[in-house]
C-alpha cells in the first residue's frame, strides 16, 4: 500500500509528458467553431468578359507593282514612316521607256500621215476652184459665141432676103452662112468645154470627200497611238512604287535586283500601316458571352510584352458573321484604343477583361458561400446566367416558356408585378399590360419548337421582346417612360427579374446548426455576386465550409506527433 503514491507520480509524469509531444492544440479541437464562415461585406462588383485578340491597324494598306520589272532601287525599309505619294522603290525602267519611244515614233508617223492628207484636201480644193474657174470661162465663151451667132444668122437673113429681089451676090450669102454655121460650132464646142469643166470640178469633189474621210481615219489612228503612249507613259509612272496613304511600313516584301512579275496578279510588295496612334483589337468572343458584350464598353487588356501594365480601350463594335473553331461559335468584338506612344505593335496577342457591368458600393457575398451545401443537402438546379426576362439579353434555355415553365413564368410574373407597383399604372394600363403579356407567353412558349436552330430562336426571341417593349411604351405616359426605361436597365445584364436571380446561403443558426438564407443575386465578377435583396446585410457571417478555420488548422504543433 506505500506504493500508491510512487504510481500518482508515475501516472503524472506520464501525463505531463503526453500533453508536452502531443500538444495542447489537440485537446482544445472540441471548442473550436464546427463551420467555416466569412462576412458579408459592402464594394464595388465589376462583371466581365474574358477573351484574346489580336492587335491590328485600324487600316492596312498592300502596296503593290502594276508592271514587270527588275526592283532597281528600294527606298523605304521595316518602320519606315512615309507620306502620301512617296516613293518606296523603283523599277528598271529600260525597257518601258523603249516601248514609249516606239509608240511615240508611231503616233509622229501617224501625224504625219494625217499632214499629207490634209496637203492633198487643200490640192483638191485648188483644182475644184480651178474647174469652177474653166467652166465660168466656158460659160463666158458660151455667152459671147451665142452673141456672135445672133449676129452672124441676122447678117445671113439679110443676106438671103436681098439676094431673093436680086440685090445680093451669091458670094456674100454663102459668106454669111459659112459665118453663121462657123458660129454654131463655136457655141455647141463652148457648151462642151462647160460640161467638161463641172465633170472635172464633181471628180475633184468626190476626190475631196474620199481625201476627208481619210482625214477622218487618221485622226482615229492618231487617238489610238495617243492611248497607247499614255498608257506606256503610265506603266513608266508606275515602275516608280509610292505610297498611297500617310502611314508606317510594317512589311517589305521585295529584295533589291528581285524580279517582280505583274503579268497574273498584283505582287505585294510593301505594306503600310496607316496611322499606328489609332488601332484595333479584333477579339474572339464566345457565342455565351457575346450577349454581354455591348458598344462603348470599357475594356482593359494587357500584352506579353509589358505584362505589369494595363492598357485600356473601348468596344466599337460586334460583327454578327460568326466563325466555328472546335465546334465552338466565335463572334469578332472590335476594341478601339490609342496607341500614341506607338509601344503596342501590330499583330500582339491581347488578352482583355470587357467590363459588361459594374455595380458600386452594394452587398455581396463570396461565390463560395453560394456554392456550399450542408451534408445530405440536394443541389439546386443550375440558374441561367441571365434572367428570363423579356428584356434581358437573349438566352435560350430554362425560363423561356413563358408561363409554361415554371421558372420563366414565375420571372414574368414578378415583371408584371414590377411594372404595376413602381410605374403606378392606373387600371386601365394594368389591363393592357395584362394582355400584352398574355399574348407573348404563347410565342415564348413556340421557341421549344425543335425545328427552329439557335440562331432562328434568337431571333424570334429579340423580335418578341422588341414588340412587347414597343407596345409597353405605348400606353405609358411621358412620365412612366423614363421609369420604364430604368426597369428594363435593371432586368438587363444578368440582374434576372424584378429581384435578380434567386440564391441561397447558410448562416450559423442558435441551436448551431446551418439555417438557409434566400436572397435574390445580381451581377458577379467571378469571386464575389452582388446580393439585390435577402435577409443579410454588411458583417454578417455565411458559412463557406465545415471545419475549424483554416487558421487553426494550420496553427503550428509543438512536440513530437506519431501522425
Amino acid at each position: 500500500m506505500r506504493r500508491w503514491p510512487l504510481y500518482l507520480l508515475i501516472l503524472a509524469a506520464l501525463g505531463g509528458g503526453a500533453w508536452w509531444f502531443v500538444g495542447p492544440g489537440t485537446f482544445a479541437v472540441a471548442d473550436q467553431p464546427a463551420w467555416r464562415t466569412v462576412k458579408v461585406d459592402r464594394g464595388d462588383v465589376v462583371a466581365s468578359v474574358n477573351a484574346t485578340g489580336t492587335i491590328n491597324p485600324i487600316s492596312t494598306v498592300v502596296v503593290g507593282s502594276q508592271v514587270s520589272g527588275q526592283v532597281l532601287e528600294i527606298l523605304a525599309d521595316f518602320n519606315t514612316q512615309v507620306q502620301a505619294g512617296q516613293i518606296l522603290a523603283r523599277l528598271d525602267p529600260t525597257q518601258v521607256k523603249a516601248r514609249l519611244d516606239g509608240a511615240r515614233a508611231d503616233l509622229a508617223n501617224v501625224r504625219a500621215g494625217r499632214q499629207v492628207q490634209e496637203a492633198q484636201i487643200e490640192q483638191s480644193r485648188a483644182d475644184i476652184a480651178r474647174a469652177e474657174a474653166a467652166r465660168l470661162d466656158a460659160v463666158a465663151k458660151l455667152a459671147q459665141v451665142q452673141a456672135q451667132l445672133a449676129d452672124a444668122e441676122r447678117i445671113l437673113a439679110r443676106q438671103n432676103d436681098l439676094g431673093t429681089r436680086g440685090f445680093a451676090a451669091q458670094a456674100a450669102i454663102d459668106t454669111a452662112r459659112a459665118t453663121a454655121e462657123a458660129q454654131r460650132a463655136a457655141r455647141d464646142s463652148a457648151r462642151a468645154q462647160i460640161a467638161s469643166a463641172e465633170a472635172s470640178k464633181q471628180s475633184i469633189e468626190a476626190g475631196l470627200r474620199v481625201a476627208q474621210a481619210t482625214l477622218g481615219t487618221f485622226d482615229a489612228q492618231i487617238m489610238q497611238r495617243e492611248a497607247v503612249v499614255r498608257q506606256i507613259e503610265v506603266d513608266l509612272a508606275n515602275t516608280e512604287i509610292k505610297s498611297p496613304v500617310v502611314g508606317t511600313v510594317v512589311q517589305r516584301q521585295v529584295e533589291l535586283g528581285q524580279t517582280v512579275a505583274a503579268s497574273l496578279q498584283t505582287p505585294t510588295l510593301f505594306l503600310v500601316a496607316q496611322d499606328l496612334s489609332s488601332m484595333e483589337i479584333y477579339a474572339n468572343v464566345d457565342e455565351a458571352d457575346v450577349g454581354r458584350v455591348r458598344t462603348g464598353q470599357p475594356v482593359t487588356f494587357s500584352v506579353n510584352a509589358y505584362p505589369n501594365r494595363e492598357f485600356r480601350g473601348e468596344v466599337k463594335l460586334v460583327r454578327l458573321g460568326s466563325q466555328t473553331i472546335q465546334n465552338v461559335v466565335i463572334y469578332t468584338a472590335v476594341i478601339s484604343f490609342q496607341n500614341q506612344r506607338r509601344e503596342l505593335l501590330p499583330g500582339m496577342t491581347a488578352t482583355l477583361r470587357i467590363i459588361s457591368d459594374r455595380r458600386d458600393n452594394v452587398v455581396r457575398v463570396p461565390n463560395s458561400a453560394l456554392r456550399w451545401r450542408p451534408a445530405g443537402t440536394a443541389a439546386e438546379a443550375p440558374q441561367p446566367q441571365q434572367s428570363a426576362n423579356p428584356f434581358g439579353p437573349p438566352q435560350i434555355g430554362r425560363g423561356w416558356g413563358g408561363g409554361q415553365q415554371q421558372g420563366g413564368g414565375r420571372q414574368m410574373n414578378e415583371f408584371v408585378e414590377s411594372l404595376k407597383t413602381e410605374l403606378g399604372l392606373d387600371a386601365n394600363q394594368r389591363e393592357q399590360v395584362e394582355a400584352i403579356v398574355a399574348a407573348a407567353r404563347p410565342q415564348f412558349a413556340g421557341l421549344t419548337d425543335p425545328s427552329l436552330d439557335r440562331n432562328q430562336r434568337l431571333e424570334r426571341v429579340r423580335q418578341i421582346r422588341a414588340d412587347m417593349a414597343r407596345r409597353i411604351e405605348t400606353i405609358l405616359t411621358e412620365a412612366q417612360r423614363p421609369t420604364f426605361a430604368d426597369i428594363r436597365a435593371r432586368y438587363d445584364g444578368g440582374r434576372g427579374g424584378a429581384g435578380g436571380q434567386p440564391g441561397r446561403v447558410f448562416v450559423v443558426g442558435e441551436d448551431g446548426k446551418p439555417q438557409a438564407v434566400a436572397i435574390r443575386l445580381g451581377a458577379t465578377d467571378g469571386s464575389t455576386t452582388e446580393v439585390v435583396s435577402g435577409a443579410i446585410e454588411p458583417g454578417r457571417e455565411v458559412i463557406i465550409g465545415g471545419g475549424p478555420p483554416a487558421a487553426a488548422q494550420s496553427a503550428p504543433q509543438r512536440g513530437f506527433r506519431m501522425f
